[in-house]
């Protein structure tokens, strides 16, 4: 029985996160605008297949491919529609611009909408009003809001990274989404502080392509420091074996996500591996959308 008060997109928003429950794992595929396609059709399909049956819980995705998923895909995954796009080829690549209507997307299918803001872009303040706009769209219509903020444009640049991190968090609180996309990164007590400091749940970004043990290092630390869940892509999608790598992924998630942060983790964490990666205290000059 629904109870006084509780409206479609909390329910949607449960049903996605299973009341708090199993941490999220989210596989976005909507690189493809930006990008171009990472496979022919036949692959694309094989891939949904591999994502709905090993453990997967949601895909991104644009508008145009929810009539492009079957029934026997979407009964399984549950489908966030992204209405920001830009491309690769466009002279300021960190504006994002809206692209797609929320009534529109749920008429289609969708299950939860997801929109991009680049910080410290100089289009910054078009894509925060756009944000605010599909927040309240999605309040209206009853569809759960997921906001991807990445700090990436000049604004940013010299700005300590945990600083532009928790601020990012807190902007999509404030702006009126359910979730939040992070690209959290760095020593793992300031991966913590971010996470501690937002009021909605955060998923975090898988990044770029990465070497198993890395991935694994940072799946592990994301969930011990409280995130709610990833939203991993080209970690997935680019692995020789995308099913045996969201059933790894799936695994690893499990035996973290109750895991205190003061205690051993079940695979080194990122603090506990010696990485060449360079973990800097503040944001480097623009990198790619």
């Amino acid at each position: 029985m629904i109870g006084i008060g509780t409206s479609g997109r909390s329910l949607r928003l449960n049903r996605l996160l299973k009341g708090g429950g199993a941490p999220l794992f989210v596989v976005p595929l909507d690189h493809t605008v930006t990008d171009g396609p990472f496979t022919d059709n036949r692959g694309y399909d094989a891939l949904l297949e591999a994502l709905a049956g090993n453990g997967a819980d949601a895909i991104v995705v644009h508008k145009g491919r929810l009539r492009q998923i079957s029934v026997d895909i979407y009964v399984k995954l549950s489908t966030i529609v992204h209405i920001s796009a830009s491309t690769k080829y466009a002279p300021d690549t960190t504006y994002k611009y809206q692209i797609g209507g929320v009534e529109d997307c749920l008429r289609r299918g969708a299950d939860a909408i997801s929109v991009h803001v680049n910080l410290g872009s100089a289009t910054e303040d078009q894509q925060l009003s756009a944000l605010a706009q599909v927040a309240d769209a999605c309040d209206r219509l009853g569809l759960p809001l997921l906001a991807m903020i990445y700090p990436r444009g000049d604004g940013v640049q010299g700005h300590a990274r945990v600083k532009t991190l928790a601020h990012a968090a807190s902007l999509a609180a404030d702006l009126g989404a359910d979730m939040v996309k992070l690209p959290l990164s760095g020593p793992f007590d300031e991966m913590q502080q971010i996470v501690g400091s937002c009021p909605i749940p955060v998923l975090a970004a898988g990044g770029a392509p990465s070497a198993d043990a890395e991935f694994d290092a940072f799946v592990a630390d994301v969930l011990r420091c409280g995130a709610s869940g990833i939203a991993a892509g080209r970690n997935i999608f680019m692995a020789k074996d995308p099913g045996a790598k969201v059933r790894h992924v799936r695994q690893l998630m499990r035996r973290n996500q109750s895991i205190r942060p003061d205690a051993i983790p079940v695979v080194p964490g990122i603090r506990d591996l010696e990485r060449q990666q360079d973990h800097r205290s503040v944001w480097p000059a623009r990198s790619r959308p």
